[in-house]
């Protein structure tokens, strides 16, 4: 499973999931920091990786607007604000349970999301 860490989501996350050896990129690493959120959509499927972010309710549109258009999309992660932002290796926790759970990737279209609750 691939990860795109939408910039609301520190660099340190990816960091520490390519060090389990899971595939992460952030916006920050590849100098997509302030992009618009269609900018940061077209990257993660361009890579053909689930993105990852805060930005619940954008993200959501864009990801009914991909079902409504038949557009490629390779799933949303939704970070909860429960978990704080600087506790990087709880987040990163919580996505390689994600990868776990889908070695393939997430289903089209899918939308998963992570809360405190779940750690």
């Amino acid at each position: 499973m691939k990860f795109y860490l939408d910039e609301d989501i520190s660099p340190r996350v990816a960091e520490i999931l390519r060090k389990r050896g899971i595939d992460g990129v952030s916006a920050h690493d590849i100098g997509m920091a302030g992009s618009s959120d269609e900018n940061q959509f077209a990257e993660a499927v361009s890579r053909r990786a689930a993105i990852v972010t805060r930005n619940r309710d954008d993200f959501i549109t864009l990801t009914v607007q991909a079902f409504e258009n038949l557009s490629p999309h390779y799933g949303l992660v939704v970070v909860s604000h429960s978990i704080p932002g600087s506790d990087f290796k709880l987040m990163a926790g919580m996505l390689e349970k994600c990868a776990k759970k889908n070695p393939g990737g997430m289903g089209v279209y899918t939308i998963e999301f992570l809360n405190k609750k779940q750690a």
